[in-house]
């Protein structure tokens, strides 16, 4: 879990900087992909996925 955390602190800092200069490309992709997998391992992964679901209910349907 320690290891977890820490490779999604990792890639959270390197794709915050890539966002912020503005060099996105297959590094950056690459690295979110990273984020998002290690991320989706950590306990954050229930409250982000009830975020998305309440975000989509609140939609309006047609």
């Amino acid at each position: 879990m320690a290891v977890t955390v820490s490779l999604v602190a990792l890639f959270g800092l390197v794709l915050f900087f890539l966002l912020r200069s503005k060099s996105l490309g297959y590094g950056a992709a690459f690295t979110a992909a990273g984020f998002g997998f290690f991320l989706a391992s950590t306990g954050a992964a229930g409250p982000i996925n009830q975020l998305a679901a309440a975000v989509i209910d609140a939609i309006p349907h047609s």
